[in-house]
């Protein structure tokens, strides 16, 4: 059995890693395009859909808050550092009224099954969450979940190729192409060289429609640029802080060690394929953070970044083999939520190229449906 996937961002890379460390003769094709999603991911990973999402969409997040724990201990094992670390999240505002609905959602949920791993949820008084996130405001109160993580996206998704590449992954740099023999997807051509292949997984993010238009697929996804800011706080060990989320809103800040704070990126569906970082998209980044943080106000700016989540039209993933193009899996449309479910939708992308069960009910994820919905970016 022979497998191509095409894109190297979280999804590609984990079916890439799956395959290969089950001996199938796996290769990863990557153009490396400008304003990949997984690079500029915040890093969040809330591993728990709400109870307002569809069914598929509930069972398919409960089976990743599953699969993640296990997929991040066994690159852990492998020597291979992913910046993943279960460190909690807190939810702040000045209402009592706004928290008092957050604790009773959480509380909800997790009296749930599948939802065990939601657990130590509590008020925090006004000052605790300044005790545990410096930088907020002091009198700020909270509810504290323990369960939330925090993941490092590049470093993930470059451990889950390395361990790939040990268990003999083939890569190949530059833009892909489907080629067919008018009856199925056969393989790709890459460099003037055509690979052949008995199933081909197309992870390319955004770019995905693309790939599949010539051959009369049309994948309801589309780009929504998100510009991301990281910045310093000089002093501060950071790297046991939890993730802090402004409740009813979507807000957030991060921390990673040494001393580095991500802030709440912009979600801007009608920038399309535009890759800069914006003046105005900084302005909101950083005007964002510092009503929710006036303790950043001294914080060095170190990196700006922008990426282009890959979001289907009517907001669900987009996972599974075009009735009308055999041969090829098409993995993507995720949004904001790639770090938190791509890893599984790669574990899954992989068993549809084997020809296996996918474990979950993929029916409303079919990339060639027609979607009427809003754009959910």
């Amino acid at each position: 059995m022979r497998v191509i996937v095409v894109g190297g961002g979280i999804v590609g890379a984990s079916a890439a890693y799956h395959l290969a460390r089950r001996g199938v003769s796996t290769t990863l094709v990557d153009a490396a395009h400008t304003g990949r999603a997984t690079p500029a991911g915040a890093g969040i990973v809330f591993p728990w859909p709400f109870p307002w999402d569809p069914p598929q969409v509930r069972d398919f997040g409960l089976a990743a808050a599953a699969h993640y724990p296990g997929l991040m201990h066994e690159l852990a094992d492998d020597g291979l550092s992913t910046g993943y670390e279960v460190v909690g999240g807190i939810s702040v505002s000045a209402d009592p009224a706004v928290l008092d609905e957050d604790h009773a959602l959480l509380t909800g949920l997790a009296a749930r099954p599948g939802y065990e791993g939601l657990r130590g949820i509590r008020r925090l008084a006004p000052g605790e969450p300044a005790a545990r996130f410096p930088v907020l405001p002091p009198d700020i109160a909270g509810v504290a979940v323990e369960g939330m993580a925090r993941v490092d996206g590049a470093r993930a998704c470059a451990a889950l190729v390395d361990a790939a590449e040990e268990r003999g992954l083939r890569r190949r740099a530059g833009d892909a192409g489907l080629i067919g023999d008018g009856r199925r997807i056969t393989g790709v051509r890459v460099g003037g060289e055509d690979l052949a292949a008995d199933a081909v997984i197309v992870a390319a993010g955004a770019w995905t429609a693309d790939l599949l238009r010539p051959f009369g697929v049309e994948v309801p996804v589309h780009p929504v640029r998100g510009q991301i800011a990281h910045v310093a706080v000089p002093g501060h060990d950071t790297g046991g802080w939890p993730v802090v989320r402004l409740a009813r809103g979507d807000r957030y800040l991060l921390s990673f060690a040494p001393d580095r704070i991500v802030l709440s990126g912009t979600r801007e569906p009608g920038a399309g394929f535009d890759r800069r970082v914006t003046a105005e998209g900084l302005r909101r980044v950083l005007a964002d953070a510092l009503e929710m943080a006036p303790g950043l106000e001294d914080a060095t700016v170190v990196e700006t970044r922008v990426g282009l989540r890959p979001a289907s039209r009517d907001g669900l993933p987009i996972l599974g083999i075009p009735e009308a193009l055999p041969g090829v899996v098409v993995a993507t449309g995720l949004g904001a939520v790639g770090l938190t479910l791509g890893p599984y939708q790669g574990a899954v992308a992989a068993r549809l190229a084997l020809g296996e069960d996918p474990g979950s009910d993929l029916s409303t994820f079919d990339p060639a449906r027609t979607a009427t919905a809003a754009d959910a970016g």
